[in-house]
């Protein structure tokens, strides 16, 4: 069962809220980040890219990076800018995005839980980007950012987090560029903090939505730390990593679709036969055409769109993996037809996130970087709960969770 527990959260003043939070750092690269923190000193991007603090084409990677950002960390604390709360307690944070809003428990999840699969996982991490992470969580002795959550659905706890949401939040406020709203509140009354830990305690398994390797790397940092310490006891806070929960039926995942390069020599009418071994083709023409079920795709190439529909015969709906639409369009599409074999290492592919749509398919097609757009029906979070239960693991590229969390609102020390 999961065990969590509240903690003393290290927060920015409310007046100081929308200075400080910022975009998670996976999600933007050095020269957005540096141009997003122009002008703000207290921005978050200062701890996590603090890169933006050397000249242009320093390495995110080198180790004066990784000081700078325990140095900008610490100095956020010495000036106030982030100011530790005196009691251990759950926060919520709620996010809406188009009219629907999601509320999560912000707690700490057990560094155990993960190692011993409790937490369960969907995709497979990189040993370099674990390791990025990780000193990122050593040099800070934090978790800067939160990692994403997913728990079925519980009613105590959603009663729960209704009654602090009819109240006036600590934070409030639109962020820039996605324009989503954010809210934060504090759980601090002890009878229910106890009723956050104890739901939680009858909870089998919690899902990682979003943040695999800050996951990782939080949890193998905590059990170096219990091997370094001789008088290590089990209580100490880097036993625990700060994770956002939410209920598993209020998350919204959109469509991760393919743009690719090439048609691995073939002719437009060439590719278009190939597709119709395992598809039904049709000609939309030129107005945009989206999946509207699974198994059935979208693809532009020169100017058209097309419906494609996997014929019966080329899935199995009692293959968890193989029945995934992202499964069944890399295997047919990406890997028989056009001939690439890692999605995660090939330049003939690129991959974009439901929330830039259509249009962003159809221009990098139109402007000739790119030759043709598969777009695919979201995958669900009842797909994923039951490929992480199975043991399985998500092919890559398969999941965009919106909106992302916001980082700078609520910080977890390991000491």
């Amino acid at each position: 069962m999961a065990i969590v527990k509240p903690f003393k959260g290290i927060r920015p003043p409310k007046e100081l809220v929308e200075q400080v939070e910022s975009r998670p750092y996976d999600v933007l690269n050095s020269e957005e980040a540096r141009e997003e923190a122009k002008g703000n000193e207290k921005s978050l991007y200062h701890i996590i890219k603090p890169e933006i603090d050397f000249p242009e084409g320093t390495s995110e990677y080198d180790p004066r990076v990784y000081e700078k950002a325990a140095q900008n960390f610490q100095m956020f604390q010495d000036k106030g800018w982030l100011v530790q709360d005196d009691k251990e307690q759950y926060y919520i944070y709620a996010q809406t995005m188009n009219g629907k809003t999601q509320y999560g428990l912000v707690v700490c999840a057990y560094v155990d839980d993960y190692m011993t699969g409790v937490i369960k996982k969907h995709e497979l991490t990189r040993r370099d980007k674990e390791e990025d992470r990780m000193k990122h969580v050593r040099v800070n002795n934090a978790n800067i950012e939160p990692v994403f959550f997913a728990y079925p659905d519980n009613a105590i706890l959603d009663k729960l987090v209704a009654k602090y949401a009819a109240s006036t939040p600590v934070y409030d406020f639109i962020a820039p560029i996605d324009g989503f709203g954010h809210k934060f509140w504090i759980i601090s009354d002890d009878a229910d903090i106890k009723t956050v830990t104890e739901e939680f305690g009858k909870m089998k398994n919690l899902y990682i939505a979003d943040g695999h390797h800050r996951s990782a790397a939080a949890a193998l940092v905590g059990d170096e730390k219990r091997k370094q310490n001789p008088n290590h006891k089990g209580d100490e806070e880097y036993n625990y990593f700060m994770a956002v929960c939410f209920p598993a039926s209020q998350l919204t995942i959109l469509d991760y679709n393919r743009v690719i390069r090439d048609l691995n020599g073939l002719t437009d009418e060439q590719f278009l036969d190939a597709l119709k071994k395992n598809f039904d083709v049709e000609c939309k023409g030129e107005d945009m055409y989206k999946p509207n079920a699974l198994h059935n795709f979208s693809l532009y190439l020169s100017g058209k769109w097309y419906s494609l529909t996997a014929k019966k015969g080329t899935y199995d709906d009692n293959d968890p993996i193989g029945v995934l639409d992202v499964s069944i369009s890399s295997k047919l599409i990406v890997d028989e037809i056009l001939n690439i074999k890692d999605l995660r290492s090939s330049d003939r592919i690129d991959f974009v996130g439901g929330l830039r749509g259509l249009k962003e398919l159809k221009k990098r097609v139109d402007s000739g970087e790119m030759k043709t757009a598969l777009a695919l029906y979201p995958v669900s979070m009842k797909q994923i709960m039951d490929i992480a239960d199975s043991g399985n693991i998500m092919p890559p590229k398969a999941t965009w969770f919106e909106p992302k969390l916001r980082s700078g609102l609520c910080i977890h020390k390991l000491v």
